[in-house]
């Protein structure tokens, strides 16, 4: 059995914990088995002080 890994930018309004939770959930429609998820990189754009859109840069794992 092999693992794989893909990268993807999961996106949301709603904070860092949802971006994640989006890429996997966008991953999962491509690719079976996802074993784990490493988040790297958080960032989000600011308005007027605030936080919004909120990026998850993650690598996936998954076996075929």
């Amino acid at each position: 059995m092999y693992v794989k890994v893909v990268e993807v930018i999961g996106e949301s309004q709603n904070g860092w914990k949802s971006a994640v939770q989006n890429a996997v959930r966008d991953a999962s429609r491509r690719f079976d088995n996802i074993t784990g998820v490493e988040v790297y990189n958080l960032t989000a754009d600011v308005v007027d002080g605030d936080l919004i859109d909120f990026k998850a840069n993650v690598k996936i794992a998954y076996t075929e």
